[in-house]
């Protein structure tokens, strides 16, 4: 097994040389994806690719989403020949204390997903929180199970080929705020098992977001009510799933 590490980048060129720091110990390739950065980003972005030999760059000419830019970085993960990728985001909300634990328990289920769920401090805004057990009781319903804990974290580490698989295929993935639900649920119902694990986030107070409230709600909706009608359609086959597993 040959493990990497995809980080989409999109308006977070200063915070993400701390994110590759914290990643330089595991000695593994880094692909970062420019996903269509400004100038003052790009500037950023290129100068951490050419300071540390670890990192691959892949640049996109232009802003696609974070589904898009990590369909081009497991690409790229690919193409290098690894097996195995932890995705993780450039803005440092995530504990990067945790990825020694995640790529150990894929090391121990490489078949499977790794998938982080959040264990919030203080400065995590309250609706961000009410929000995601919302967004999480619909994930249960679109699997009929509780084997997801989270989807809308993204750190997480997958095998490459079932990624590959699905997205080379003709099914629809959203490719923006919607991609973290959608890839997901679609690798689970074909049959990738997910193993759910803790990770602490951290909502720094001059944090950026990209997240827009009405246009990506709008998004994670229409992602739902897709993976509601898929979820009608495999019906036989996720209770006969589920009755395996009582």
């Amino acid at each position: 097994m040959k493990y990497g590490f995809v980080i989409p980048v999109y308006n977070h060129g200063a915070a993400l040389e701390a994110v590759v720091k914290n990643l330089l110990e595991y000695q593994l390739p880094i692909i970062v994806v420019d996903d269509g950065n400004d100038e003052k980003n790009k500037a950023y972005i290129n100068d951490i690719a050419q300071r540390y030999p670890l990192v691959t760059l892949v640049v996109r000419p232009k802003n696609g989403g974070k589904g898009a830019a990590m369909k081009d970085g497991v690409q790229k993960a690919y193409e290098m020949g690894l097996t195995h990728i932890l995705q993780l985001d450039s803005d440092g909300q995530h504990d990067a204390a945790r990825v020694a634990g995640f790529l150990e328990k894929s090391r121990q289920n490489p078949e499977a997903i790794i998938c982080g769920y959040p264990e919030y401090d203080a400065s995590a805004p309250k609706h961000r929180v009410n929000g995601r057990k919302i967004a999480n009781a619909w994930i249960h319903f679109v699997t009929l199970s509780n084997d997801i804990v989270d989807a809308m974290i993204g750190f997480r580490v997958y095998p490459v080929l079932p990624y590959i698989k699905l997205t080379n295929s003709h099914a629809y993935l959203d490719a923006r705020m919607g991609y973290d639900i959608d890839i997901l649920v679609r690798l689970y119902w074909r049959n990738v098992p997910v193993i759910s694990e803790p990770v602490k986030v951290f909502y720094p107070s001059d944090g950026i977001s990209n997240f827009r409230n009405v246009r990506d709600n709008l998004r994670i909706a229409g992602t739902y009510a897709r993976l509601c009608i898929g979820m009608l359609l495999r019906l036989p086959l996720l209770i006969a799933r589920k009755r395996r597993h009582v």
